[in-house]
């Protein structure tokens, strides 16, 4: 982060500065009192659990010099004197309207990237294929929100050529906010499914949410989508602004084809452009990977890159921990996905499991959270989709999970599936379930915490 002064903050916040040094600078912006650092500036938020403010003391003992809060301090709070205080109404806003103004002091091409499934892993894409040629930032794990974006913001080197900003939802008027704050150059769409149906009632009202991303284009904006996605055909998404595609179907202006899944061993897709035509390589897992790494190199190619230097960049991606992470022990395979669920990305992950070689195919799956009424009718989905793609034993955990038992019954046979009403019980018997030779997916919503039973298994001698 460039420094910014007290005065420059104040003024950014719309705070009243009640004491300090308008000349004085922070190099850095913290939410976290354990991790903020000398010369950092604090900001304490207000949750529904915790009042940060409270912590304001252990922020100062750690060499911290400036506050904004939004409530007067008792004055014992503060010790020693020689602290800026910046006083607003809203702290969280705050922090976004300081990420705002120090993004609107540098000179960068912004990207931003939303959709139901894959943002991240587009993101990462992206991140590995504008660094072959321009200095290029990016959220960092899963800061992706009201609050974690505002946060990568303000840790963006002032250097920063290329942003690249991942932007997630629950509901309607969330991708609005973080695209207020980014006013991104180039948007990106990788599907429209149905996480957070239950929020939003509906696929329709999903598809709106995240067109949200469009709404600070300027006429030079370009918005990038997965033309096979069923909701982001080009006369649905088509604005005041330039429609780019991507697909199989041979439309599109960047034209995905050759499509190969060799499981653990990664994909190979070809993608041709105007005249170009490139091969390309991945060294992760999945064949929905090949519509990531397509939206990754139109951004690319608009920006510049070539297809070479594109294909060199998505050779260097590389997994992010507890999505489609393959990982051995005593002669299994474990596929730890357990990062997040929805249908979709259950049955991109069961394809991950049919591709990879091993002796039986064991799909461990969980529940998926926030899917509405018809939560039933979508476990039941992908529990026929699992038996249907010929595993050998289909494990359900979770008070939903019954549903993906009774989807796949007819197809697998009661004797290859077993239920369990908890990850615990789960763990008691998994020892006796699983042997040398295994393939092992492990899939559910992030509140199921199904890494426990990674580690479990991971500690298993």
């Amino acid at each position: 982060m460039k420094r910014l002064t007290i005065e420059e903050i104040t003024a950014a916040v719309g705070g009243n500065l009640l004491q300090g040094n308008p000349k004085d600078t922070v190099k850095g912006v913290s939410t976290d009192s354990r991790k903020v650092e000398f010369g950092e500036l604090f900001i304490p938020l207000i949750g529904e659990q915790h009042d940060a403010h409270e912590f304001i003391p252990q922020a100062l003992e750690r060499g911290c010099r400036t506050i904004v809060l939004s409530r007067q301090p008792e004055k014992t709070a503060f010790e020693p004197k020689d602290v800026n205080q910046i006083l607003v109404a809203d702290t969280t806003k705050a922090l976004q309207d300081l990420a705002a103004y120090y993004l609107s002091g540098l000179s960068l091409k912004k990207i931003g990237v939303t959709g139901s499934t894959g943002k991240t892993s587009t993101k990462e894409m992206l991140y590995w294929i504008f660094s072959e040629q321009f200095r290029t930032s990016r959220n960092i794990g899963n800061l992706n929100n009201h609050i974690g974006l505002p946060l990568t913001v303000l840790s963006l080197p002032e250097d920063t050529e290329v942003g690249i900003f991942e932007m997630g939802m629950s509901e309607l008027g969330e991708i609005d906010l973080l695209a207020s704050l980014v006013r991104p150059d180039i948007g990106i769409i990788t599907n429209i499914g149905i996480s957070h149906i239950e929020n939003l009632g509906s696929r329709e009202n999903i598809l709106k949410a995240k067109l949200e991303i469009t709404n600070y284009f300027t006429e030079q904006g370009i918005l990038i989508v997965n033309e096979d996605s069923d909701f982001l055909s080009r006369d649905i998404v088509s604005g005041n602004y330039q429609t780019i595609t991507a697909g199989e179907t041979g439309r599109s202006n960047f034209i995905l084809s050759n499509i190969n899944d060799y499981g653990e061993d990664g994909i190979e897709f070809t993608i041709e452009h105007k005249e170009a035509v490139q091969n390309f390589r991945l060294n992760v897992p999945g064949r929905h990977n090949a519509y990531n790494g397509a939206l990754a190199v139109a951004a690319g190619v608009l920006c510049g890159i070539t297809m070479e230097e594109a294909a060199r960049g998505l050779q260097k991606l590389e997994i992010t921990e507890k999505r489609l992470n393959i990982k051995g022990k005593n002669g299994m395979k474990v596929i730890d996905d357990t990062y997040n669920a929805s249908p979709d990305s259950m049955k991109a992950a069961i394809d991950v499991l049919k591709a990879t070689k091993g002796f039986r195919k064991i799909a461990i799956l969980a529940d998926m959270f926030e899917l509405g009424e018809n939560a039933a009718d979508f476990h039941m989905g992908v529990g026929k989709y699992a038996a249907e793609s010929g595993i050998d034993l289909l494990i359900a955990v979770g008070s939903q999970a019954k549903y993906y038992a009774e989807g796949a019954k007819e197809i697998l046979g009661e004797d290859k599936i077993h239920y369990y009403d908890t990850k615990e019980l789960l763990m008691g018997d998994i020892g006796s379930m699983i042997s040398s030779g295994d393939v092992i997916l492990l899939k559910g919503s992030r509140g199921m915490a199904m890494d426990q039973v990674v580690k479990k298994i991971m500690e298993m001698n």
